[in-house]
């Protein structure tokens, strides 16, 4: 059965909230209901179908033929189905998703996958910062699931991470990592500053050396880790190259250890 498709009628003049449009609430409903679907604005009350033209097809399978940095909350607590965006989205991306996956084709903004449980996301282009982090007054950031990146990531991704995994296969801003609590962050390209800033678990693996390590980490020496080699094999379905990556052998790094040193840090060796 063919999408339920949304058309963009023309560039929002202001921010959208589209949590509504996913299939854990579209499921069963006419056109004339989704049409009424009043999504939450900054200014002028607005519906789905203000919004946009709307091609009845199968709600589990959901298409955005084009996008906006304004549409703020796409694919939030969808826990089932697929939702695809042709374009940019804007604001918390999948936030509290629990299941389904969720592909954008262009950029994301600040805190996708904030506090995500289950499920993928996939972002084709670069996304904002705190990817996975919480929001102001949250405790824990992402708790499950799988982000794959396919350009750069801002800063402090994976902040308070408590579980899933984290794939950027271009750069990470500074505090890549910042305060995880578990979890795994691959980052493929370079990272800012002070990766792993106050981690107290979890794994971080980063192409930067010792240069752009916080000195509370503490050097372990180069190792072949049987943990990496299943690490690859998972994450061969996600980005072959990253799993071609992790087979190397990597220096591990303990810390940080101005918390309680659980976490670690796999760069490459250092090289005279």
């Amino acid at each position: 059965m063919r999408a339920l498709v949304f058309t963009l009628r023309a560039v929002p003049a202001q921010r959208l909230d589209l949590a509504p449009l996913k299939p854990d609430q579209l499921l069963g409903l006419s056109e004339g209901k989704i049409a009424a679907t009043e999504l939450q604005t900054t200014r002028e009350r607005l519906c789905a179908g203000d919004v946009f033209k709307i091609r009845m097809g199968d709600a589990t399978q959901i298409r955005f033929d084009g996008g906006s940095e304004r549409f703020d909350h796409i694919g939030a607590g969808m826990s089932q189905g697929e939702i695809s965006i042709d374009g940019d989205v804007g604001n918390q991306a999948g936030r509290l998703m629990r299941g389904g996956r969720l592909a954008v084709a262009g950029n994301a903004g600040p805190w996708a996958a904030s506090g995500m449980t289950g499920g993928t996301l996939a972002i084709s282009g670069h996304v904002g910062e705190r990817l996975g982090g919480p929001l102001s007054g949250e405790t824990v950031g992402m708790r499950g699931g799988v982000v794959v990146v396919r350009g750069d990531a801002g800063a402090r991704a994976g902040d308070r991470m408590r579980r899933g995994m984290i794939i950027v296969e271009g750069k990470a801003g500074i505090h890549a990592g910042s305060r995880m609590i578990a979890g795994t962050l691959i980052v493929r390209g370079r990272t800012g500053r002070l990766p792993g800033y106050l981690m107290s678990r979890g794994t971080i693996v980063t192409l930067d050396g010792s240069d752009a390590l916080s000195p509370t980490f503490a050097d372990s020496g180069v190792h072949e880790f049987v943990t990496n080699i299943l690490m690859a094999s998972y994450v061969q379905a996600y980005s072959p190259e990253i799993a071609v990556m992790l087979r190397r052998p990597w220096r591990r790094l303990l810390g940080d250890m101005a918390v309680i040193g659980k976490g670690e840090i796999f760069c490459p060796p250092v090289t005279n």
